[in-house]
């Protein structure tokens, strides 16, 4: 299954990752959003999805490369994602760990992927939903593409 992944560019990149090579999709507090990283399996492909950005959209692709791991932040006192109910032992937060597969040519902004008809059931398009993980069906991962 494809998956839709937001970040703030400001905070890391399409081509922060694509530098990096690959990186834990880590500090995600959300247990909808939880629950969706633990299921990823590697292999699976993802959208890279540029939000607070002017304008936000999608703007590349990246690939699960290790199934979700208990998430270091949540341990670590001075973190802003510690957590002091989490333990090693039942850890609250996972992340897996995500490896850049390609930059696309252009952004697809939220405006255009809105005039889409293919893409009007898309969770990303639903009024309120402001998820950071999102399932994106295989239809809907082949009509960004081919809009790229």
């Amino acid at each position: 299954m494809p998956w839709l992944l937001k970040t703030e560019p400001n905070t890391y990149s399409i081509d922060d990752l694509k530098r990096d090579k690959k990186t834990a999709w880590d500090s995600i507090r959300n247990y909808q959003a939880r629950n969706f990283l633990t299921s990823m399996e590697v292999g699976e492909l993802c959208l890279i999805y540029h939000s607070n950005a002017e304008p936000p959209g999608v703007i590349g692709i990246g690939k699960i490369s290790k199934r979700a791991f208990a998430d270091p932040l949540q341990f670590d006192k001075n973190s802003d994602y510690y957590d002091p109910k989490a333990t090693k032992e039942k850890p609250r937060w996972f992340c897996p760990e995500i490896s850049f597969v390609e930059k696309l040519t252009r952004l697809i902004s939220l405006s255009e992927l809105r005039e889409i008809k293919e893409l009007k059931e898309m969770a990303l398009l639903r009024k309120g939903s402001r998820l950071s993980v999102q399932e994106v069906s295989e239809k809907e991962f082949k009509t960004i593409l081919s809009l790229a």
